[in-house]
């Protein structure tokens, strides 16, 4: 498509189609009040596409040539913001975890870890790097960590595991030392890449949350923070006894701060301290 002007505004109808898509294909929920921000993370696609304005946009990311867009429509209104050991209580948890399955691991069990909207990759990382401090032989045992999210450009990003000084917050000097190598790139910036050793931990693979899962077997931990916030009540609602199902009896949940189950008894759960949760 050729270069075209996109400065029209985003209009009321183009917004409600939008919103719609974005709530089918992702669950995403978008508020009238967001257009500002809607439109100026989408006006780049405008650009890109050569379309003049939004009522195009939305007329092609709907259509059958546009499946493709559609993919970069949530990548764009998705907001990837973490950092490394973020909740740390979280993976204190997963340490009592790993010491608790290890006489099961040495005689050939399994043990699995499901990062659930893994973003740019940190959060899988920090978990494969706990598991190694505990226990430097993990790879020696049957022991994984699946990582998952709806958008293919973090996927990428997070499967390279290279990381600037700000994205490196959280991570001690002992950390670094012992499982990145550092180098500094053409302007003298130091980049951190994960040591081979802990990606081999890790699976990376692009997983839309409201899609049927391929996954067999049973999780014994599933991160899924700060992903459901983005959700309706009803898209909530609808995952927890999909999370349930998927864990061991012994499993634990893990959500982001300001997520909750509202009543996790009525659901198969109980609380197993913040924002933390067990099958009953």
């Amino acid at each position: 498509m050729t270069t075209a002007s996109c400065d029209h505004p985003l209009d009321r109808r183009s917004f409600r189609a939008i919103a719609d898509l974005a709530y089918r294909e992702s669950g995403l929920t978008l508020v009238k009040e967001k257009s500002s921000m809607i439109q100026s993370r989408l006006r780049p696609r405008l650009k890109v596409l050569g379309l003049r304005d939004f009522a195009q946009y939305s007329a092609f990311v709907q259509s059958d040539a546009g499946e493709d867009e559609r993919k970069q429509l949530i990548s764009a209104l998705t907001t990837n913001v973490t950092h490394f050991f973020r909740e740390s209580h979280h993976f204190a948890t997963l340490g009592n975890v790993l010491d608790a399955r290890m006489d099961d691991l040495r005689k050939g069990a399994r043990m699995r870890i499901w990062s659930a909207g893994c973003s740019n990759g940190q959060e899988a990382y920090s978990a494969a790097i706990s598991l190694l401090e505990r226990c430097p032989e993990a790879a020696q045992y049957d022991l994984r960590i699946l990582a998952t999210d709806i958008d293919p450009q973090v996927i990428a990003f997070a499967r390279r595991g290279k990381y600037g000084e700000r994205l490196m917050a959280g991570v001690s000097e002992p950390l670094r030392d012992g499982y990145f190598d550092a180098e500094r790139d053409r302007k003298g910036e130091r980049q951190f890449t994960v040591k081979p050793e802990v990606k081999n931990l890790i699976h990376f693979n692009e997983l839309n949350l409201l899609s049927a899962w391929p996954m067999r077997g049973s999780f014994d931990v599933i991160f899924c923070r700060n992903v459901v916030i983005y959700f309706d009540v009803a898209t909530q609602t609808s995952l927890w006894p999909r999370f349930l199902k998927a864990l061991r009896p012994t499993g634990h949940l893990f959500l982001g701060h300001s997520e909750r189950i509202a009543t996790p008894e009525a659901i198969g759960f109980c609380s197993d301290g913040p924002t933390s949760y067990r099958p009953l």
